[in-house]
């Protein structure tokens, strides 16, 4: 795509003094950047638990406009008011606006699910049907309902935000995400993935962001620590596993 929705962003403000956010790297290490851009159609945020991938990603989508537990820009629900407030420090660059859009967060998609169920009740039972599959998202497994919601309602040239979407999906399956992902790109749309897997990583023409407490770099899929274990111990998990269980 020429533009992106979400063409980069910068920490405007400071978190309040006494912020849990101030604990993050991510947090630490935007304060001494101008921007972060978004340039692709997309975009990994990758790193250790606790550099605050999810955190940023919840930030992006709630000042994007997204219901913090997720869905479009239209859900009203809220079940728990647990997210951060980052996103009221945060400026989002937008150098377009799309038809559509969608965050999918692995951790509440419950919720979103039930709400959905909620919301097309009765009379726009049909609607549903068009809109997230043939049936209710909480009728399939939790792989099966991931990829319903993104083969039936994510319809293209839209920015859509994914919140380690490989929680839910096999191998094989993942494998099919990476073709929705190519198919919607050509649509116009754009990603913003938060993410463990080197599956997913591999995606041709990404940006990858690495977060760390050392910074927040751009690095190429092989230098990514997840493909580089991920080999390793599949070449040799003999040796791994020596290595870990070693007394």
């Amino acid at each position: 795509m020429e533009r992106n929705y979400i063409s980069s962003i910068r920490l405007s403000s400071p978190p309040p003094e006494g912020s849990y956010l101030h604990s993050l790297p991510v947090v630490r290490h935007l304060a001494h950047m101008k921007e972060l851009p978004f340039s692709k159609a997309v975009t990994f945020l990758v790193g250790e638990n606790g550099t605050g991938k999810s955190t940023l990603l919840e930030a992006i989508a709630v000042a994007y406009g997204f219901n913090a537990e997720g869905g479009t820009r239209n859900f009203s629900f809220s079940t728990s008011a647990t997210h951060s407030d980052l996103y009221r420090h945060l400026t989002l660059s937008r150098s377009a606006y799309p038809k559509d859009g969608f965050f999918l967060r692995a951790e509440s998609f419950y919720n979103a699910a039930s709400y959905i169920d909620e919301v097309y009740e009765g009379e726009f039972r049909a609607e549903l049907r068009t809109s997230y599959g043939k049936r209710s998202l909480h009728a399939q497994s939790h792989g099966e309902s991931f990829l319903a919601l993104v083969e039936n309602r994510f319809n293209g040239n839209g920015i859509y935000l994914l919140d380690e979407p490989e929680s839910a999906l096999s191998p094989s399956r993942l494998m099919t995400l990476l073709v929705h992902l190519h198919e919607l790109s050509r649509k116009n749309s754009q990603f913003i993935i938060a993410t463990h897997s080197p599956i997913l990583m591999v995606y041709p023409g990404a940006d990858i962001y690495k977060l760390s407490e050392e910074g927040i770099h751009s690095v190429s899929y092989r230098e990514t620590e997840h493909y580089q274990l991920t080999r390793r111990f599949l070449e040799n998990p003999e040796r791994m596993l020596s290595y870990l269980f070693e007394e």
